[in-house]
């Protein structure tokens, strides 16, 4: 049986948004007061400006670490351990109510597509206390896959 080859795919921007918008899990990586990381698994989605964007409560750590620390790393996972990912770097900001809440009404749209009542969605967003995270993109590595390099693929 041939071995699975790794790859490593550079792409542009369009592609890298590409990417971002096929899939929607997430590891969040912040940083904690003492300097040390902090991992969150999360559901983003991408908006039309493509910046990614993470419903959250204001109240969980990685809002209050990003309040503190802007910068963010995302690594982008498909469902399957196998499948490709992507580490992607930028700046992070918190919106709190209200101004989360059309935010939070793009965030919808990009994971789940149109609510059937979008005033109901918007109430729940305010009972609930929800915050976005928006994070501007500014560099990614290669879209990759795990496998063995090349030069053992063959033996």
């Amino acid at each position: 049986m041939a071995r699975r080859i790794a790859t490593n795919t550079a792409v542009d921007r369009e592609g890298l948004l590409e990417f971002l918008r096929s899939e929607k899990r997430a590891v969040l990586t912040t940083y904690r007061k003492d300097g040390g990381l902090q991992m969150s698994p999360v559901v983003y989605g991408v908006d039309d400006r493509g910046r990614v964007l993470v419903s959250t409560y204001p109240s969980r750590a990685k809002a209050a670490n990003i309040r503190r620390r802007p910068q963010v790393s995302l690594c982008i996972l498909g469902a399957d351990f196998d499948d490709a990912w992507v580490q992607i770097n930028g700046l992070a900001t918190v919106i709190d109510l209200p101004d989360s809440v059309e935010v939070l009404v793009e965030y919808f749209r990009a994971v789940g597509g149109e609510h059937p009542n979008w005033q109901e969605y918007r109430e729940a967003m305010v009972t609930q206390g929800k915050s976005v995270i928006v994070v501007e993109i500014e560099s990614w590595g290669p879209i990759a896959t795990g496998g063995f390099p090349a030069t053992l693929a063959q033996e």
